[in-house]
């Protein structure tokens, strides 16, 4: 089991957290287009919430391989009235990003998290925003660009790779200010790796869990799942058909004791960590 870690800024639970994701895009790989109207994402933000998500994270530009960039007006556009309405209404948000302007923006309206998908690589002047908000700030492991990051899934050894530049990116995002007790760390499944680094990766959640910082996965409907649930003819297993195998691995994650998954299908990771939590104390919390 890993190391229990709490976060400054953030509540304290003896489970797994539950982050629920919400694309506000019309392009993501799970659900682009669903929730890309205003009225909707607000909708389905507070449906996250009543399916037992401890966290909403809000994103309006899609972070899959090789997607094209928004400008930062439209970005902001879609997210900034969504963590403004959510956060009126007490919901923790996270606010989805790898601009500074758009982090701090979030901030303004009510975000309480960054989560930054290039570990603050993309724009310099992200760590100097998130230090000064004095925000809990996911560092996410990744290479590159969205467009290109995919011709960088090249390691000798993936997990000693990821936590080496991982580590690189907590020390200057430390040295710019942010405190350490609010950083969480993500081994980014997907991004810049093939299905056998991300498999490696959560082979190895113990070297990951030695960097010292709070865990968060994000596994939900990847790629990865859908080519292990392949049919017998090779057809790799559609997207909308993985819940099953991501509530199997938030079970498999909470067990481990991570600080957090990030998931599409919150209800039934919701009761996933729930039922471990159970599980492992011995009685209902």
């Amino acid at each position: 089991m890993l190391a229990s870690y709490a976060v400054a800024g953030l509540p304290a639970l003896e489970r797994t957290l539950v982050v629920g994701v919400l694309n506000v895009t019309p392009d993501s790989f799970s659900d682009g287009g669903r929730y890309a109207d205003r009225t909707a994402a607000i909708a389905h933000g507070f449906e996250l919430v009543a399916a037992g998500a401890d966290i909403v994270d809000v994103g309006g530009e899609s972070t899959r391989p090789g997607a094209e960039r928004v400008e930062p007006e439209i970005e902001a556009d879609r997210v900034i009235p969504v963590v403004r309405e959510l956060t009126a209404a007490g919901v923790v948000v996270s606010v989805d990003t790898t601009r500074a302007v758009i982090a701090e923006a979030a901030l303004d309206a009510g975000a309480a998290i960054v989560n930054d998908v290039s570990g603050g690589t993309a724009d310099p002047a992200m760590v100097k925003v998130v230090a000064a908000a004095g925000c809990p700030y996911v560092i996410v492991h990744s290479r590159g660009p969205s467009t290109d990051m995919q011709t960088r899934a090249a390691y000798d050894d993936v997990v000693a790779e990821v936590c080496g530049e991982l580590s690189m990116r907590v020390d200057a995002a430390a040295d710019a200010g942010v405190e350490r007790t609010r950083i969480i760390v993500d081994p980014g499944l997907g991004f810049a790796k093939e299905a056998e680094h991300n498999w490696a990766l959560l082979a190895h959640l113990d070297t990951l869990d030695a960097l010292g910082f709070p865990l968060l996965v994000g596994a939900s409907r990847k790629a990865f799942l859908g080519r292990l649930l392949a049919a017998p003819d090779g057809t790799v297993r559609p997207v909308d058909r993985r819940d099953d195998a991501t509530t199997a691995l938030t079970a498999v994650l909470a067990e481990a004791n991570v600080w957090g998954v990030r998931v599409h299908a919150v209800r039934a990771s919701a009761d996933a960590v729930r039922v471990v939590s159970a599980w492992q104390h011995g009685s209902a919390p």
